[in-house]
């Protein structure tokens, strides 16, 4: 076993195991034995955690990919689902933002669509950790922008890792807009990256209030990291296909609930646990 394999982690061994049973629809046991040079044990061990996880169903000698999970998947993908219930929420989103606010964008296609709603807010603060974002938002005269600094992830333009962490410790913020891959009633909060499950659990930390924003496809999809439990968010932006048992949940938990109705594209939102007409 060469060096680079003996300094794969778990975690690290797992996102790649996701990765192949993406691209082929399965995998067995033996060839990612040999591939990641672990043994058997090892791997089954991996396969039975994602299976818990809920991204695979395992089978004799290997297994198959879970079409209801939530894979992490490019900007440019995920820009192209659902685009028309995204910039309404998004619209939604925006109206929560007051001037003088020193917010979080979290990376993702439909915090991206906030940007032009903002245009008109004064004496904003926004941090974020999307290049794409901070290339809109540089050319508002009226917002200060400040971007966590780390690793770039390519296929999603968001900068990750200890760096950007450590900063994100040192600021204190009113509102953070978070994107989702998932949102299960006992799951929690999800998301498909390691990296980026921990510096959105450091944006969680630095902000006063926790606001999801997801279309309705997100909903009874879990993914592979975990970024906050359901309780600990304040409020949450969906579209009106949300469904019964998740809207009556998290209300019982205190959560307000916002509802982006597509049909509606003027005026202010209502905030209380209605839609947003």
């Amino acid at each position: 076993m060469d060096n680079e394999s003996q300094l794969i982690t778990t975690v690290t061994r797992r996102e790649k195991i996701i990765e192949l049973v993406c691209d082929n629809g399965s995998v067995s046991v033996n060839k990612l034995s040999q591939l990641f040079s672990v043994s058997t044990v090892t791997i089954r061990n991996d396969l039975s955690h994602l299976e818990n996880k809920g991204c695979v169903f395992r089978y004799y000698g290997g297994a198959v990919l879970n079409k209801q999970f939530a894979f992490d998947k490019s900007l440019q993908f995920k820009s192209g689902i659902n685009s028309s219930n995204k910039n309404i929420i998004a619209q939604c989103a925006a109206e929560l933002v007051q001037d003088g606010d020193r917010i979080i964008l979290d990376s993702g296609s439909t915090t991206a669509l906030m940007v032009p709603y903002l245009k008109n807010k004064r004496d904003l603060i926004v941090m974020t950790n999307a290049l794409n974002i901070a290339y809109d938002l540089a050319t508002n005269t009226d917002i200060d922008v400040l971007i966590a600094g780390g690793n770039v992830r390519k296929n999603t333009y968001s900068i990750t890792g200890p760096t950007t962490e450590q900063l994100l410790s040192m600021y204190h913020f009113n509102k953070l807009f978070l994107g989702i891959d998932g949102i299960d009633l006992d799951a929690g909060i999800t998301t498909a990256n390691f990296s980026e499950a921990t510096v959105n659990k450091a944006m969680c930390h630095a902000s006063q209030q926790i606001i999801a924003i997801t279309d309705s496809t997100k909903f009874g999809r879990k993914s592979f990291c975990l970024i906050e439990s359901i309780e600990n968010i304040d409020s949450l932006i969906t579209d009106s296909h949300i469904p019964d048992n998740y809207l009556s949940a998290l209300q019982e938990k205190n959560i307000t609930i916002i509802l982006a109705d597509k049909t509606d594209h003027g005026g202010r939102f209502n905030r209380k646990n209605t839609r947003c007409n």
